[in-house]
């Protein structure tokens, strides 16, 4: 029997942008045996970067955050990675804190940094 091929949206504030791409890179192998997908330029750093496919969403100030929480309540994301800066205002933190619930609520793996991140793709093949 074939087990779906499970997905992971990709997202990463601003000043932690870089730190996500040197991430992914790090893990190309690993990642391409997932579906990708993330908010707007993070997605698209990561992929041009790596070559991976990575589905764009809106940026997650325009509602690609709200956009992975839909797909989280959809049961169409199976774990989140979303390197956020905790140290950085953010003008659209209430839609940050609106992800991360969601993710509670439905009971998917988020990680909010590269340890857990890494532990999140090497447990979850």
């Amino acid at each position: 029997m074939k087990t779906k091929k499970k997905t992971i949206a990709l997202i990463a504030h601003d000043h932690k942008k870089e730190e996500i791409v040197v991430w992914a890179l790090k893990n190309k192998e690993i990642l391409k045996d997932f579906n990708l997908c993330g908010t707007g330029h993070t997605a698209n750093l990561i992929s041009r970067a790596t070559g991976l496919t990575v589905k764009a969403y809106l940026s997650g100030p325009l509602g690609g955050d709200q956009q992975i929480g839909a797909h989280i309540a959809e049961k169409e994301i199976d774990m989140v990675i979303f390197f956020w800066d905790p140290l950085e205002a953010q003008p659209h933190d209430p839609d940050v804190k609106a992800l991360l619930r969601i993710a509670v609520v439905y009971d998917i793996p988020i990680a909010t940094n590269k340890a857990t991140a890494d532990l999140i793709i090497k447990n979850n093949k």
